[in-house]
């Protein structure tokens, strides 16, 4: 006959062995088995409740906008508009915080190494893909380091010439360079800006050979161009869009691969040179590891923005289009224009200043 096992009660006064030889007495309370399951449940979804509930409290303080850029630019301008719209939305100020030098990358070096925690936020750029070719010796990974939120707005070039070039169209200013070797100049905004690198791009699909004048920026290049002093530039839009229609200067063609809303009757370079596409974008970046619900919550905030008739009409004024994305697309459109640059880039052997 076998001996009947006793059962330890399953509640009451217990001695449990604690270890190292020693004992203890404790009371002991049972848990139902369906309880102790749900509280299994429930303890798992701590985590995503509470990353819920910190992307609904977001923001409860203000949040900084770096910007690489000085005050007054298309990237100053498109922070500012974006953050008076994100302010209204989410009730906390978003002040834009201009970060200047080495092409961008001091501010967004800033944001790669702030607190990933939703508050301190980059206004990237194209210059971000192409600065990872540009310069050598960063000390982030533009791709790993910064996490894409949205897109906000496309900005396309304009190629213009000074009214005493003869020519009146793309094909017509290539036969005309062709027959000028180096004696056109193309000036630009500076070594690796906007202008500097669609006249790479054009230069290495046509062959032309023009004498190349880097100034200061844009605005310094501006009054040698109004003078004829130097006679093409590939400048954005925005800051050349009323000498254009004052007929100042002359526009043969927009870079980018579609016509722009600002200048209708433009064709696009493209149209005479096939594959040519070029333009910038701006958004909004943060450092890597911001809780996804975060990057969620201000990329729908930005998409309902650039969606709004309001927004979408300040941005025309400036000659811009607004480019609405999600993280993802975000992140795939950084990584066609970090390859694509990278190629121009390391072809001319462009060498940041």
């Amino acid at each position: 006959m076998k001996p009947t096992q006793t059962r330890q009660p399953l509640e009451g006064l217990q001695t449990r062995d604690v270890g190292t030889g020693k004992f203890e007495r404790m009371w002991i309370y049972p848990i139902p088995r369906r309880r102790f399951l749900h509280l299994g449940v429930g303890a798992a979804a701590l985590p995503v409740a509470s990353r819920l509930a910190l992307a609904q409290a977001y923001p409860t303080r203000p949040v900084r906008i770096i910007v690489g850029f000085a005050p007054g630019g298309v990237a100053d301008i498109t922070a500012r508009l974006m953050g008076q719209w994100l302010s209204e939305r989410l009730g906390q100020p978003f002040i834009v915080e201009n970060r200047t030098g080495a092409g961008g990358t001091i501010a967004t070096e800033a944001v790669a190494k702030a607190v990933p925690d939703g508050y301190t936020i980059l206004l990237t750029s194209s210059s971000d893909a192409w600065n990872a070719t540009l310069y050598g010796n960063l000390r982030f990974n533009f791709i790993s380091d910064i996490a894409p939120v949205a897109s906000i707005s496309c900005s396309t070039g304009v190629l213009v010439v000074h009214p005493s070039v003869p020519s009146k169209s793309v094909p017509e200013l290539i036969v005309y360079a062709k027959a000028n070797p180096g004696k056109v100049t193309v000036a630009s905004a500076g070594v690796g800006s906007s202008p500097h690198l669609y006249w790479e791009l054009f230069r290495s699909m046509t062959g032309v050979d023009m004498l190349h004048v880097p100034y200061r920026g844009s605005g310094a290049a501006m009054p040698d161009l109004l003078s004829g002093r130097v006679q093409v530039m590939f400048p954005q839009i925005t800051a050349f869009i009323e000498h254009i229609r004052t007929g100042k200067l002359r526009a043969l063609a927009v870079t980018a691969a579609t016509r722009a809303e600002a200048l209708p009757d433009i064709p696009t370079v493209g149209e005479f040179v096939p594959g040519y596409g070029a333009n910038i974008w701006i958004g909004i970046g943060a450092p890597k590891n911001t809780p996804f619900e975060i990057i969620n919550r201000l990329s729908q905030e930005i998409n309902t923005g650039v969606a709004d008739r309001g927004v979408k009409l300040r941005f025309a004024e400036h000659g811009d289009t607004v480019c609405p994305s999600s993280p993802t697309d975000f992140a795939k459109l950084i990584a066609e224009d970090t390859e694509k640059w990278g190629k121009v880039i390391r072809a001319a052997n462009i060498k940041a200043e």
